[in-house]
């Protein structure tokens, strides 16, 4: 690939990562691992006039061929998306649950190796860093309330407890910094220069934690804003940034209902087959409770998901994917305390040295019920995330850097990863109607998170035909009980999501959105191909694509 596209998206991946260490990390560009990001809104206006130079050489280069035309696409959302999110303000009330400057500085460290020396001078150098990249955060915050740009209350009261928990003043975890350098202890690595380097700079950084959780309580959240909807306006940008695509709200809204419709048929049918005659919450709570089912304790926990993870790429490639033995490896790992209540997953390095990880948050318990974990497990590893994320680092002789690193889609990706918990039910994984059931959970939440992301930011009205509190409008006090009864996880992880939605408008849709995209896609090219379809091959060629927005998905899969 020497095309003028491709040294384009070459240069911006390289300049991006210098603008934006953290990131750099999540991505696993090398060469910034010891740096943390400025969030100071003149390091915001540089990332934007950035996209904006990158952007108009983009649109006069040639587009040579197809995979040209694909790449500049993809690239041109991408920079359209981060030139509109910036001239919103929204770089300037940067606080949400999840995916904020607080989480991300704080799991960055995740990502970093730690088996030698240079590792750890690494970390240490990072982490030194940590006190700088607070104070450019609240620099921006400030500029925020100084516009009259700011965050829900709600979003800056869930910061502040993160950066108490990560501070270590909680008075239930120790701070997150400090149980570093435990970790390094544990090494059994004899530096005593850096292991007093370590001792200042983990001080340092859980010193910042505590001032960004004092600055956001004593100074932001008076001036925070009362109310959680974002409106039409803001919720219709981020969800454009989310999914690729210009969504039909009310459309979509309706159509959330009628999924969940759908879904919670088949839930009844798969209860059936687990306790016949019995109500759905009676069948849930009998496999909450049943030990047959349910595993102790966190190390327990890491090893069943690890067999788990290890036994399914082993059973999909050469059947249903062909996997390449470079992104075979996958670890399960416990989340730190103090983040969001949902699984999630982070992507290997660029050069596959980093395994991609499933983490699992634990929120302090130490009894897991399998039952609904192991369609988790298949969106977080394989088929899901893994899979898919894995095999865009590995295709370096069809994509280019840009697109095997940063180009990451939320509509693309989840969409993807709740397909596949959908696939591996097609292909017989799921056929224990236990873990049938454990799976439709998950997709009612998902229909849920329709409904509620949608309703509760553009404060839609309840349909009249409903059971919940007909013809009202939503808030959130409403959501909570809607979401614990019609998704059937308990309240303490519906808080942690209904916070989640509230934070991000516009994410918490691009799962379901984008799996109809998926099906859309497949069954179209089922439809073209009738009796040669070859749903292996499908895979493989739409998994080739790379990451990109919805429209541009369904308009490449039409043409597979």
């Amino acid at each position: 690939m020497s095309t003028q596209v491709h040294a384009i998206s070459e240069a911006f991946v390289e300049r991006f990562a210098a603008l934006d260490p953290v990131t750099a990390t999540f991505e696993g560009i090398p060469g910034h691992d010891a740096e943390l990001t400025d969030y100071s809104p003149e390091a915001v206006e540089e990332r934007r006039l950035h996209a904006r130079t990158v952007l108009r050489d983009l649109q006069a280069a040639p587009i040579e061929d197809d995979g040209d035309r694909i790449a500049a696409e993809v690239l041109r959302h991408h920079l359209e998306a981060t030139i509109d999110v910036a001239e919103a303000g929204e770089e300037l009330r940067p606080l949400r649950i999840i995916g904020s400057p607080v989480s991300d500085v704080r799991i960055c460290f995740d990502l970093l190796p730690r088996d030698d020396v240079a590792d750890w001078e690494t970390i240490a150098a990072r982490a030194a860093a940590v006190p700088h990249a607070f104070d450019t955060l609240v620099s921006t915050l400030r500029e925020g309330l100084r516009e009259g740009v700011v965050a829900a209350r709600r979003q800056v009261v869930a910061w502040a407890r993160q950066a108490d928990t990560w501070a270590g003043r909680d008075n239930e975890h120790k701070a997150f910094f400090l149980a570093l350098v435990d970790e390094y202890d544990a090494t059994g690595i004899d530096e005593p220069a850096l292991r007093a380097r370590l001792d200042e700079v983990a001080t340092r950084a859980t010193e910042s934690y505590s001032a960004l959780g004092r600055f956001l309580v004593d100074e932001y959240l008076p001036k925070a804003s009362e109310k959680d909807a974002v409106g039409a306006e803001r919720y219709a940008l981020w969800a454009r940034v989310f999914n690729g695509t210009e969504l039909d709200l009310t459309a979509t809204y309706a159509w959330g209902w009628d999924e969940l419709a759908r879904i919670e048929h088949a839930m009844g049918m798969a209860a059936e087959r687990i306790l016949p005659g019995e109500p759905l919450p009676t069948v849930i709570e009998h496999l909450e409770r049943d030990a047959t089912r349910a595993i102790e304790g966190e190390d327990a926990l890491r090893a069943w998901l690890q067999e788990l993870i290890d036994r399914t790429i082993s059973e999909m490639d050469g059947t249903h994917f062909d996997i390449p033995d470079a992104i075979k490896r996958c670890e399960a790992m416990i989340a730190p305390p103090g983040g969001a209540a949902a699984m999630y997953y982070t992507g290997p390095s660029e050069d596959l040295s980093r395994p991609g990880r499933t983490w699992y948050p634990t929120q302090g318990r130490t009894r897991f019920p399998t039952w609904g974990e192991v369609s988790t497990c298949y969106h977080e590893a394989v088929p899901g995330h893994h899979l898919q994320i894995a095999m865009t680092r590995h295709l370096t002789d069809r994509l280019n850097r840009f697109q095997r690193t940063l180009a990451t889609n939320s509509g693309h990706a989840e969409g993807w990863a709740l397909y596949a918990e959908r696939l591996m039910g097609e292909l017989g994984y799921l056929d224990d109607a236990a873990f049938e059931l454990g799976m439709l959970r998950a997709q009612a939440m998902r229909a849920v998170r329709v409904i509620v992301d949608i309703g509760l930011h553009l404060e839609l009205e309840i349909p009249k035909s409903e059971r919940f509190h007909p013809g009202e409008r939503w808030t959130p006090e409403l959501a909570l009980p809607f979401v614990v009864e019609r998704s059937h996880y308990d309240e303490e992880f519906m808080t942690s999501e209904v916070d989640r939605y509230l934070g991000w408008p516009g994410q918490a849709i691009s799962y379901k959105v984008g799996e109809r995209v998926w099906l859309e896609g497949r069954d179209a090219a089922r439809t073209r191909a009738g009796a040669d379809f070859d749903l292996k091959a499908f895979h493989s060629r739409a998994l080739e694509l790379g990451p990109m927005g919805l429209d541009q998905l369904r308009h490449e899969l039409a043409r597979l």
